[in-house]
């Protein structure tokens, strides 16, 4: 993979998914000492909840973990892909509508899915959306989400990261 430096995380509304794994990521990030290498973002597919706060459930269980986040939703719009060197969606439906508004060859292979970075998931497994479940559901998309942002760190080419 190339050297990544720029990374958004979509999912539907950017209240519960996409925001942990902005975070998730950028903690993990930093414990592996690439705080100022490597950047991310997150977004949502629809505009529902565009200038809300994440989802209170989410940021309580995300504390218990020792994760503070805030911040506010926002639309990914197709100029976004001039952004980002890599768009990661939490599902397929939030990749298909990535790459249907991807305006080049370039944009599209830019597109990927969180769990095909999750050593217990594949490129077609999603990350529940948890929203209308209860708090336990959004314990299981932290654990999915930290494992495979995990596994999004590992995979990307550090030495050169770090050397550019």
């Amino acid at each position: 993979m190339v050297a990544i430096k720029s990374v958004c995380f979509v999912c539907l509304g950017n209240i519960v998914r996409s925001p942990l794994a902005e975070h998730l990521f950028m903690h993990k990030a930093r414990e592996k000492g690439l705080a100022g290498l490597v950047q991310a973002d997150s977004a949502g597919t629809s505009a529902w909840h565009v200038g809300e706060a994440p989802d209170a459930r989410m940021r309580q269980v995300a504390a218990r973990h020792g994760i503070v986040y805030d911040g506010r939703a926002h639309q990914f719009k197709p100029s976004d892909f001039d952004r980002y060197d890599l768009v990661v969606a939490m599902d397929t439906e939030n990749r298909n509508h990535l790459l249907k508004i991807a305006r080049s060859q370039e944009d599209q292979q830019k597109i990927h899915t969180l769990r095909e970075f999750d050593p217990a998931g594949g490129p077609k497994a999603p990350v529940p959306d948890p929203y209308y479940g209860g708090i336990d559901g959004f314990e299981e998309v932290y654990q999915v989400i930290e494992r495979s942002v995990k596994g999004l760190l590992d995979s990307l080419d550090l030495d050169r990261l770090a050397s550019v």
